[in-house]
């Protein structure tokens, strides 16, 4: 059975909170994205709940514990009081990557060893 919230709906971004620690990054009601990766990343997470391979709230659970951990152990810059910038998909993707592995769904050295094959390809390559 599922909860309120658990299902995709029509807007990806209505799943998403606009505000508070766990709020993606916004520009003018939109989602922004620093860089390919966190877009991918990103859609990859919306594509596997839609699948339903988990409960979006599962996932939640993971990206508020991951934002925790970041929280907890914020680094500063060097010879700064100043944190360094929150690295919101970081720390996404982290989730993912807890909730694929609670799941079964992919062990932390089969991300590890892909991860590599990957940055072992010739430069040119972004996928």
């Amino acid at each position: 059975m599922t909860e309120p919230g658990d299902l995709l709906p029509v807007h990806p971004g209505d799943l998403l909170p606009v505000s508070g620690p766990a709020a993606p990054p916004r520009a003018n009601g939109e989602l922004v994205f620093a860089a390919p990766w966190e877009s991918r990343t990103f859609g990859l997470t919306l594509a596997l709940h839609e699948r339903g391979l988990f409960a979006w709230s599962s996932f939640q659970e993971k990206l508020i514990e991951a934002i925790a951990r970041w929280e907890a152990d914020r680094p500063r810059a060097a010879g700064s009081e100043t944190p360094v910038e929150y690295p919101y998909y970081r720390c996404w993707q982290q989730a993912l990557e807890a909730l694929l592995a609670d799941l079964g769904l992919c062990a932390p050295t089969d991300l590890d060893d892909r991860a590599r094959t990957l940055a072992e390809r010739a430069h040119g390559h972004d996928h």
